[in-house]
């Protein structure tokens, strides 16, 4: 669609009519997509974008960086889950191509697979599992009963995804309007699973609302785990049962998250940090190598001091 026509659709003058593909986040924008600027401790990253236009509001549009056309309007975020919509592709595909099914490759009875789809050699799909439109699964994985994939995500070769779990769901974005009612932010993403990598039973990963959702190589995520939109998983991490991450977390490689352990959104975990069960992580943790324990966080050797002080004050 050109800017013109998606301008006008959330009543917006513009004359431009540079062909737009998609939304993405300030730094992480094209020259043909669309970003947005609500929040002003961004500012520095609206000198860095690379958009075809942002969402802005008056205060800031002197801000906008040669080259990129400020889309002036009282609410940003809120226009910005309007243009989603625009960019959602179907739910599922009636026309397309075929799926490709590599040799040696097990498919039991029930499975669904959509349009455009890609799996492998030697793997094994098993009865009630669906996946999607546009998937890409590598050789020598496992997809245990009545998982799903949704369209768009891709799995590495080598994994095993265990029953019951979701891949590619919607990540949980929403804007509000001043009367308070909630407006769907579509997640136009996807999902990017590595290689060597075991995913427990009823584990969600949701889909990303821009780009992907990442997880590396040789991760292990054991059941009953939410990952949010956005998540960057780095290699070798552990996530035991029941850890929610929020959105837009990053964990470095060969972090380990106890159970019932979680984090805050937009946040980044250092290599080599051990979360303890129900730790609560609320900023960044900077330091590699550390383990951590507790809500609010204390380094573990200190949160295991404070249980002793406490203790010996109940006494």
């Amino acid at each position: 669609m050109t800017l013109q026509k998606i301008a006008q659709s959330i009543g917006i003058d513009c004359d431009n009519a540079k062909e737009i593909s998609g939304l993405s986040t300030l730094l992480d924008s094209t020259q043909t997509e669309i970003t947005f600027l609500e929040n002003k401790k961004y500012l520095n990253d609206l000198g860095k974008t690379k958009a075809a236009a942002v969402l802005i509001h008056k205060e800031f549009a002197n801000e906008v960086p040669t080259g990129t056309i400020a889309l002036i309007c009282d609410e940003p975020y809120l226009n910005l889950a309007k243009l989603s919509k625009l960019f959602a592709p179907d739910v599922i595909e009636i026309e397309g191509e075929k799926p490709i099914i590599g040799g040696f490759t097990k498919v039991m009875p029930n499975v669904y697979i959509g349009k455009g789809s890609v799996i492998g050699s030697e793997c094994t799909i098993m009865a009630g599992a669906y996946i999607g439109d546009n998937v890409k699964i590598g050789n020598n994985t496992i997809i245990h009963p009545n998982v799903v994939v949704y369209r768009d995500c891709n799995i590495g070769s080598d994994c095993i995804i265990h029953a019951g779990t979701v891949i590619g769901s919607d990540g949980f974005g929403f804007a509000n309007t001043k009367e308070g009612k909630y407006v769907k932010i579509y997640q136009n993403g996807n999902v990017e699973i590595g290689n060597d990598v075991e995913i427990g039973a009823n584990t969600a990963i949701d889909r990303a609302a821009f780009k992907s959702t990442i997880i590396s190589d040789g991760v292990r995520i054991d059941n009953l785990v939410h990952i949010g939109h956005n998540c960057k998983i780095g290699t070798g991490c552990i996530l035991t049962g029941q850890v929610g991450l929020s959105g837009s977390t990053t964990l470095n490689h060969y972090v380990i998250m106890g159970g019932q352990s979680g984090t805050a959104g937009h946040l980044e975990v250092a290599p080599f940090t051990t979360i303890a069960a129900r730790g609560g992580v609320t900023k960044n943790i900077t330091d590699p190598k550390k383990s951590w324990a507790g809500f609010p966080l204390f380094e573990h050797r200190k949160w295991l001091k404070l249980q002793s002080k406490i203790a010996k004050l109940i006494k």
